[in-house]
């Protein structure tokens, strides 16, 4: 099955053939390039919508994100983020390994088919020539055929006529022999052509021609093989991200799994318990007696004393208890004694975390200036160990005044702790005993409060009978901290020999993971292995960014 051989007067139609080919490849890569830019607008749009249902920092939705569903719903928001970053893959992958390759191929194959054909035209114009040449012989053979027979028909008139003279006879019969001269040299011309024309036409179609198509016809084949590898490749680009998709979705389904009613049940109840007791029966009101009401135990409203006056439940004020609380519209005390005692206790004991957190940060700090300094004693070359100390009592001093605020607010904690009774006491209390058995406390934590005149109680009464009970398991939730990702590799340029805490041995042309920057300390935190991780001299190292994060998932 040879084109040459069977197609060999078909060269106008492979002709059109061939470029159709060439138009279908063309119109593929455009359906490639179309594919990848619906991808990356997909991904675009993904990235958006996860951001954009993403909790605010420092907002009070953030907040609620400590529920397990809420949890799973910032799991799934983050896991589409990955999905995205996967079709992203996906565009690129199909950018690099078809549009690219495909469109170089095509301006080979234009090339490539310009020449095959280039040498076909260059052959018909060759037989055509040929056969001109062929045809000119040929005429010329029966124009001098004709004249070499009217010249022997007048030679013969002209012999046969008495009247003519021999000189005028002569004259005839020697133009007679020179036009059949003529003719017999015109008749081997034309055969010499002929025999030239029949060789070139049949090396044309046997030879030069089946050779031409031939080559087109490989050509055409490989065009066909081209696009059912891309296609393949086409193919298998999505395949390639298809377990990490379904990663996504695991995690998307693990994070669903997660949640646990029951828990984020308790957690409302650990953000919104108040730490008081129900109040108590209220005593039948008999008006010819002064009104009496029955304390509950714990409950806010005991007795405040002598000199002031009980409290009155008639009017508009009666059936308002004092769960109902007015809220105080100014600011916010430092110590939260606007608060009902449990939450107080929970806002007191964030505080002091979050300063042990900021106390140990500048103690990181600080020791790594004071490395930084013994390695400028021991290499002077380095720097200066004497440019350091400002920055050495410039951080000393915030340590100071951080341990302050710390030692102020765990005094506020441990005083609302002491207060009030161990968890799982369900002994119940009235809050005038307390008030009875720690009344410094009470005055210097609280002002006196008084009752509305419609029988509510305002912030400064709920604060000196407030309830608090001890230290929940707050700080559980960073003990299982995950380790910080990494940001980038380092390539060790020098030995370093980590010997003081924190530090880290490094070899020569070691390569690692960085997890922490320069802070402008001179000190780069990096990671050997999971268990394996500490500081090193940031000249040592020569670090490597990472700045383009596409989507794919990283575990380190």
């Amino acid at each position: 099955m040879s084109w040459g051989t069977e197609l060999w007067d078909q060269f106008d139609n492979l002709e059109k053939h061939t470029q159709c080919g060439i138009d279908i490849l063309e119109k593929y890569i455009k359906f490639v390039k179309e594919r990848t830019e619906i991808e990356l607008s997909y991904a675009k749009q993904l990235r958006n919508l996860s951001k954009k249902y993403q909790p605010k920092k420092n907002s009070k939705e953030e907040e609620e994100y400590r529920y397990t569903a809420c949890k799973a719903f910032l799991s799934t928001l983050n896991e589409m983020n990955d999905y995205a970053g996967q079709h992203e893959v996906i565009s690129e992958n199909m950018t690099s390994q078809i549009i690219v390759e495909l469109a170089r191929y095509v301006q080979e194959l234009k090339q490539e088919r310009k020449s095959h054909f280039h040498d076909g035209r260059k052959a018909q114009q060759h037989i055509e020539t040929c056969w001109k040449q062929l045809e000119s012989s040929k005429r010329r053979f029966e124009r001098d055929c004709k004249e070499a027979d009217r010249a022997q028909q007048y030679f013969e008139k002209m012999d046969a006529d008495i009247n003519v003279t021999k000189a005028d006879v002569e004259k005839a019969r020697q133009q007679a022999q020179m036009r059949h001269q003529m003719a017999e040299d015109s008749k081997a011309d034309y055969s010499s052509f002929l025999q030239k024309f029949n060789h070139e036409q049949h090396e044309y179609y046997h030879t030069h021609l089946p050779n031409i198509f031939q080559k087109i016809q490989e050509m055409e084949e490989r065009r066909i093989v081209r696009v059912g590898e891309s296609m393949k490749t086409y193919a298998e680009v999505d395949r390639q991200v298809i377990p990490i998709i379904g990663k996504c979705l695991d995690e998307i389904v693990k994070a669903a799994n997660s949640i646990d009613q029951k828990n984020d049940s308790q957690l409302v109840i650990e953000a919104y318990k108040s730490g008081f007791e129900p109040p108590g029966d209220v005593e039948f009101e008999d008006y010819t007696q002064p009104m009496k009401r029955t304390v509950s135990d714990n409950s806010l409203s005991n007795s405040r004393g002598e000199g002031k006056p009980e409290l009155k439940f008639g009017g508009k004020s009666k059936g308002k208890l004092w769960p109902f609380i007015k809220k105080n519209k100014g600011a916010t005390p430092e110590d939260f004694s606007n608060l009902p005692p449990e939450q107080r206790r929970k806002k007191l004991q964030q505080k002091v975390d979050e300063l042990n957190k900021e106390i140990q940060k500048e103690m990181d700090q600080r020791d790594a200036i004071t490395k930084m300094k013994d390695v400028y004693l021991k290499n002077p070359q380095m720097g200066d160990p004497a440019s350091l100390d400002h920055k050495l009592a410039e951080v000393s001093q915030n340590i100071e005044k951080l341990r302050l605020e710390a030692q102020k607010f765990e005094a506020w904690l441990a005083e609302v702790e002491g207060r009030l009774p161990a968890r799982g006491d369900q002994a119940r209390r009235q809050s005038g005993m307390y008030d009875a058995q720690n009344p410094a406390t009470v005055n210097n934590c609280a002002q006196d409060r008084e009752s509305s005149p419609d029988g509510s109680y305002t912030e400064e009464q709920s604060q000196e009978s407030e309830v608090k009970v001890l230290a929940t398991d707050f700080d559980d939730e960073f003990d299982d901290e995950e380790p910080l990702p990494a940001i980038g590799t380092c390539k060790a340029l020098y030995t370093f020999e980590g010997q003081n805490e924190g530090t880290i041995s490094v070899v020569e042309g070691e390569t690692l993971y960085v997890i922490e920057e320069d802070k402008g300390d001179g000190w780069t935190r990096i990671r050997r292995s999971e268990d394996e991780e500490g500081y090193v001299p940031t000249s040592y190292v020569e670090v490597y960014l990472d700045k383009n994060a596409k989507g794919a998932k990283t575990y380190i």
